[in-house]
Formats: C-alpha cells, structure tokens, sequence
C-alpha cells in the first residue's frame, strides 16, 4: 500500500473512531446505558457498517488488491520505512501526553465526583483519553488489524494486574507485555508468512495465562500453594493442641 493511500486509511479510521467516541459518550450522558454496554453497541454497529463496506469495495475491481484486507487481521510485512517513523513518533508523543496528565486521568478514571469537587476539567480530559485511545487504535490498525486491536488493548493489562496492585507499575508492565507481544508476533509473522494479528494476540495471551497461573500473590498456583501451606501450619495447630489438652 502506497504512502498516500496509508494516509487516507489512517485519517478515515481516526475520524471513525473520533464519531464512537462521541457516540458513545452521548448514549451514556443521555440515556441510563452504562458504558461498557455503550462501548459495545457502538463497536457492533461501527464493525457492521465495516463489513457491509468492505463488501462492497471488494466487489469492484482492484478491490482485493487495495490492501483493506490486511487491516483486518494484520501484515507487519506491509508497513514501510515512513509508516514506522508516523507510528513511532505519534508513540511517543501518546507516552509523553500519559505521563504529563496520568495523575489527572487516575483521578477521573476512579472517582469522577472528586475530579470535579477539586476543579479538574473532567470532560475535557476525558476527551483527551478517549482520543488517546483511539489513536492508539489507529496506529495499531495495519500491524495488528482492527478486528485484534481491542484485545491487544486488554489482555496485557488483564497480565500486569496480577503482577501489582500499583497502579503506575501496573500502566509500565502493561506496555512492556504489550512490546513484548508485538515484537515475538510481527518476528513470527515474517518467518511464518502468517497474518501478524492472530499471533501477537497468542503471545499476549500465553503472558496473561503464565501471569494468571504464576504471579506471586494474585497467581492461581501461588494461591493453592499458599492454601496447602496456612492449611498445613493449621493441622500442626491443631495436633499441638489436642496432644497439649491429653497431657
């Protein structure tokens, strides 16, 4: 895909996801939908309208050679030298802006009412991060693929909460399972020959399982070990004292 048609499907999927967004946000200011049943009405219909779209295009002739395909599962192999350096750099200005305004958005993420008892603009900042994560959708279109990028969203921070209960900690072992990720699925995906979404999705699931299973305090093994052990201690309890009580 050549330089300007990269740019036309990057500004049309920053514009689709700027319209959910605001779709989104009006459904839960004027209707009693919560917004997780808000985000995934919007998502349905926008990912409906997608299809039907795409149908079509493939229809017309040169349509499956547009390269609209690749944006639904991924190809690292498509991205060029100039794609990198726009993701790069939009990348880290994402990463400075987090930094500049992450206490603000801890804030209005876990108590709203408090953000706008002590004067944070609640509704601007809660623009800025709604618009950071779409950019971050954007970006990730063409390497992972639209229909994978909602997971890459979560499943690497469902993999950090098991490792901390801090939340800054948690933001950086997020980002960190998530580069981890993309590295080992886009090196596969060029060995392979294979779609790079499917595969960075199955790296990001292997951390979460592995965190989910072996994490030191929150892990399910380290859970039944710590059981076994409390449970132990309470039978050698248990022993001391009835022989205590017999003699």
């Amino acid at each position: 895909m050549d330089k300007n048609r990269f740019s036309f499907f990057l500004i049309g999927a920053a514009c689709s996801g700027y319209m959910a967004t605001v779709c989104i946000q009006f459904i839960v200011k004027h209707t009693r939908i919560k917004e997780d049943a808000a985000i995934g009405i919007v998502l349905s219909v926008f990912f409906g309208l997608g299809i039907v779209l795409l149908t079509w295009i493939n229809q017309h002739e040169g349509g499956n050679q547009s390269g609209i395909n690749d944006f639904l599962f991924g190809k690292a192999a498509s991205l060029t030298g100039n794609d990198v350096n726009v993701l790069t750099i939009t990348a880290v200005l994402m990463v400075i802006t987090i930094l500049f305004f992450f206490k603000e958005f801890k804030i209005i993420t876990f108590d709203r009412a408090f953000a706008q008892g002590i004067g944070i603009p609640v509704s601007l900042l809660n623009g800025v991060l709604m618009f950071l994560i779409v950019s971050v959708v954007v970006i990730g279109l063409q390497a992972v693929g639209v229909v994978l990028m909602s997971a890459l969203l979560i499943t690497p921070a469902l993999a950090a909460r098991y490792w901390t209960e801090r939340l800054g900690w948690m933001t950086l072992l997020a980002g960190v399972f998530g580069a981890l990720s993309g590295v080992a699925g886009a090196y596969v995906s060029l060995i392979a020959y294979v779609p790079t979404g499917p595969l960075v999705i199955i790296f990001a699931t292997a951390l979460f399982l592995f965190s989910f299973l072996f994490a030191p305090k929150r892990g399910l093994c380290s859970k039944i070990i710590r059981r076994h052990v409390e449970r132990k201690k309470l039978r050698v309890k248990q022993l001391m004292y009835e022989r205590g009580e017999q003699l």
